[in-house]
């Protein structure tokens, strides 16, 4: 092989359907030797005790199989090169789709704003995200109006969350938006910088609530103090869980109560008989009880008519 071997390392993005777009990088091994493949080392073991001369620890490979590895080599170019070009017609799949959903997403939340604290309803019912939200911010999300995930055209190179609010007394903003960098040089986020009323910042008092679990060496993160926080946005795990999620399908998390109010525990109803059962067994107990104080009075009947007679 002549010229420069190369090698590619695999990222990925993940688009509001959930297929995982491949990214390619390509960075060049300079070639050595005239083979293009470096020569590889095996390691000789010394069976008869444990020291070992260091110019006979290791031999090259013989001839048959460093032909073998640079025709791998070269197989293993041809795959990466068709994986990049794969890379490049599912991105443009992808934001063909992108912009065929968008109408719909504006459709369902046109009609979401019929129904009052359906945002707020379906993040606290949702098994993650019910765990970052604090009892004031949840107060805070009832005026919440609209939510909207966008991917960026080039989707590779991240996507942004809007959150819409109608006049609350905890902030000012209208609108906050949280942004993904994700493309060329190192990954960043940015947010919208909330303007907090009067004693009303959430981040603060979230804090000093949680000062306990701090003391133990646990940071907690809450829904407003993670929309402020930039640590980490190649890994944000709660704004994935948003994106690739709650927004596809919100509707699934409103309902989840009602789904799971059917009464219903397991596939015989036995939750339904057993309830059946609670309360023939409190009426018996009633009626049981009403009997005995039957008995009670007319024994105390009895006893003042004997009295009468004696008198």
């Amino acid at each position: 092989m002549d010229g420069a071997n190369n090698i590619t390392e695999a990222g990925s993005a993940t688009g509001n359907n959930g297929t995982t777009v491949k990214e390619e990088k390509t960075s060049s091994q300079a070639s050595q030797g005239s083979s293009g493949l470096p020569p590889r080392k095996v390691r000789k073991m010394d069976n008869e005790d444990n020291e070992s001369n260091p110019e006979e620890e290791s031999q090259e490979y013989d001839a048959a199989t460093q032909k073998a590895l640079e025709e791998i080599d070269a197989t293993q170019n041809e795959i990466d090169a068709i994986n990049e070009r794969a890379s490049d017609e599912i991105l443009k799949v992808e934001q063909k789709y992108n912009k065929m959903r968008k109408p719909f997403f504006d459709q369902r939340n046109e009609t979401i704003s019929k129904i009052p604290n359906f945002w707020v309803t379906a993040m606290v019912n949702h098994p993650q995200l019910s765990l970052l939200i604090e009892e004031e911010e949840e107060d805070c999300l009832h005026f919440l109006t609209k939510m909207e995930v966008e991917e960026f055209e080039d989707i590779k190179s991240g996507y942004r969350i809007k959150f819409c609010f109608d006049t609350n007394p905890f902030f000012e903003n209208d609108v906050l938006v949280k942004e993904f960098h994700l493309g060329t040089g190192d990954p960043k986020s940015v947010s919208t910088e909330i303007k907090w009323k009067p004693g009303m910042d959430l981040t603060k008092k979230v804090k000093e609530s949680n000062s306990a679990r701090r003391k133990r060496g646990y940071e907690p993160k809450n829904f407003f103090v993670w929309f402020s926080d930039h640590m980490d946005p190649s890994a944000d795990d709660i704004a994935e869980v948003i994106k690739d999620d709650l927004w596809p399908n919100p509707l699934q998390y409103y309902l989840v109560p009602d789904i799971e109010g059917n009464g219903v525990d397991d596939d015989d109803g036995s939750s339904d008989e057993e309830a059946d059962e609670d309360d023939a067994v409190v009426v018996v107990e009633e009626e049981e009880e009403i009997e005995d104080d039957d008995e009670d009075k007319g024994e105390d009947g009895e006893e003042d008519i004997e009295e009468d007679e004696d008198q």
